[in-house]
């Protein structure tokens, strides 16, 4: 299976007449992460996560392409009809053939006085796990797992934590987009070290960088 990270939280899984996307936000590439997409999983709302009208315009030029995302998006996405599904915490379904497993149902406090909204984590076959703006810890081993290394609603110890608990032999980060080099280099040099202390092999991919998993 070819996965590919973009800028900031967007990935691609392509795996031979199989290719999802998840959380294709307004930060990365999207021309390339959606051309001949079959399936789309968005974590939440927040735009860094879902450009709503390029996601639109790859269902209307493509009329397979079908759309999981939490409730709260139904009525933005009222036009693709029977092509867009609800996706709640503790589900298992099938997009563009891939197995998906759902967890946590929540976005992660920002402040207080901002209200909390829905966030749904996938699990890809069993493999690869996509938290989307939380450190909801799925209950069940992941092989690969995606770090947001960096947030508003964050500390580095929460990552590191959230790195710690779930325990994958590897992990490669999302959620960067808002750091610099040397932001990076601080929170990706813990990471990496207590990662490892733990049984988890980090490493940073650069926008648009592709491996096999």
């Amino acid at each position: 299976m070819k996965f590919t990270k973009y800028t900031h939280a967007c990935v691609r899984l392509d795996d031979g007449d199989r290719t999802l996307v998840i959380d294709p936000g307004a930060f990365s590439e999207l021309d390339e992460a959606l051309a001949g997409v079959d399936a789309v999983l968005i974590t939440h709302e927040h735009v860094d996560h879902l450009d709503l009208n390029r996601v639109l315009s790859a269902a209307a030029e493509n009329p397979q392409l079908e759309v999981w995302a939490p409730q709260s998006l139904a009525e933005s996405f009222a036009p693709l009809e029977d092509r867009f599904v609800v996706a709640a915490p503790g589900e298992t379904f099938e997009a563009a053939g891939f197995a998906v497993e759902t967890f946590g149902g929540q976005h992660a406090l920002i402040h207080s006085s901002i209200p909390v909204i829905a966030n749904v984590g996938y699990l890809i076959d069993d493999h690869l796990y996509h938290p989307g703006d939380s450190f909801a810890v799925p209950t069940k081993p992941v092989e690969t797992l995606l770090v947001p290394i960096h947030a508003p609603w964050s500390k580095i110890s929460e990552v590191i934590d959230f790195v710690v608990s779930v325990r994958a032999p590897q992990a490669f980060q999302v959620h960067d987009g808002l750091l610099n080099q040397l932001g990076l280099g601080v929170v990706e040099g813990h990471v990496t070290r207590i990662g490892a202390e733990h049984g988890s092999t980090y490493r940073h991919l650069a926008a648009g960088e592709s491996l096999t998993l």
